[in-house]
């Protein structure tokens, strides 16, 4: 017997035992892109958002955070955020909210939303 056709076989085995596993694997990573899409598709908008960061020194900063509609100034540090305030005034409540408008940037899980959709796009059309 020759070893060329044992080594053939064994190769074939092996690329078709690794594409079993990679098609295994791909059904699990798009079933439960599936579920987490249908669990979130009723909370779309975030409810944490962090409008402004200010560093003060190292590892040290201000951090205003708009959780369900209610503006928090926090301090954080290495190992503690502590609350400075709760922001209630109407004037500047409005003003952050104005200057949020003007200058928000899309966030990378959005930019990469609009990538996807136009490769997605492409397929269909």
């Amino acid at each position: 017997m020759s070893a060329t056709p044992d080594m053939i076989t064994t190769a074939l085995k092996m690329f078709a035992a690794l594409g079993i596993v990679l098609g295994g694997l791909f059904i699990v990573f798009y079933l439960s892109r599936r579920v987490s899409k249908i669990e979130l598709s009723g909370s779309r908008q975030k409810l944490v958002n962090i409008v402004a960061n200010k560093y003060i020194g190292v590892k040290k900063n201000i951090c205003v955070v708009e959780v369900a509609d209610t503006l928090l100034v926090l301090g954080v540090t290495n190992d503690r955020i502590s609350l400075l305030t709760k922001i209630e005034d109407n004037e500047i409540l409005a003003k952050i909210h104005q200057n949020k408008k003007t200058q928000s940037l899309p966030s990378f899980s959005d930019y990469l939303d609009r990538m996807t959709s136009r490769f997605k796009a492409d397929k269909t059309g």
